[in-house]
């Protein structure tokens, strides 16, 4: 299924301009749910700026609307964005997060070990040769390397990694871990969070108008102006 050109930054926008649910938002720009909720709650390693996808002629305002009524509803993208085939290469990291780099592949050697080098390389966009130096400890920086999730250091996907993690499992027949975190309250905690959006628009509302009634002018009459 084609998705936006900017994902991350779609979401964003969909978060603040409609009222579909985080599992569509997910769906349709293909993120995992867990990255639309830290985006609508501001708590997303990086600060997006929205992108509108009807004027980027990805969506209709047609789709949105129908998806609005239906949660059960998954948009189809009205046209996707040329896609880019690099054929050789690893995959491309921004220079600010290539430092980053050895802390995600030490996190997934010691969280998944049954994840192949090769599998590690395409998720991180490494070599076999530096993750075979962390492996072995004999990276030449690696009394400062500290295992973190590439997630959030945003070199990878929630959805790439759980994906990759599921194909090393069935390919040593293991048992892919569930992701549970939302299970049972998932329901309860995307309306908690609407709920506090819709609170939090309603009192800055309140206090703009509060604002509005003590610029008004006072208007004085013969029996104030006689008191003072």
């Amino acid at each position: 299924m084609a998705q936006p050109l900017m994902p991350h930054a779609t979401a964003s926008w969909l978060v603040d301009n409609t009222a579909l649910s985080f599992e569509q938002i997910a769906e349709f720009c293909g993120l995992h749910i867990l990255e639309v909720q830290a985006i609508a709650d501001d708590t997303a390693a990086t600060k997006l700026t929205g992108r509108d996808p009807i004027r980027a002629h990805e969506l209709t305002q047609a789709e949105i609307d129908k998806a609005q009524a239906d949660p059960d509803y998954r948009m189809v993208m009205l046209k996707g964005p040329e896609q880019v085939r690099r054929t050789k290469g690893p995959r491309y990291t921004p220079v600010s997060k290539r430092q980053d780099k050895p802390d995600g592949i030490a996190w997934i050697i010691r969280n998944h070990p049954e994840i192949s080098d090769g599998a590690i390389g395409k998720l991180i966009g490494t070599t076999r040769t530096t993750i075979q130096a962390i492996r072995e400890r004999s990276h030449w920086n690696i009394a400062n390397i500290v295992p973190k999730d590439p997630v959030t250091l945003g070199l990878t996907t929630q959805r790439e990694l759980d994906a990759a993690v599921a194909k090393a499992a069935k390919a040593a027949g293991l048992e892919a871990p569930t992701d549970t975190r939302l299970e049972g309250d998932r329901e309860a905690l995307l309306e908690e969070l609407r709920r506090e959006r819709e609170t939090a628009a309603r009192e800055a509302e309140e206090a703009g108008e509060e604002g509005e009634e003590a610029a008004a002018p006072v208007e004085h009459t013969a029996e104030t102006l006689f008191k003072r």
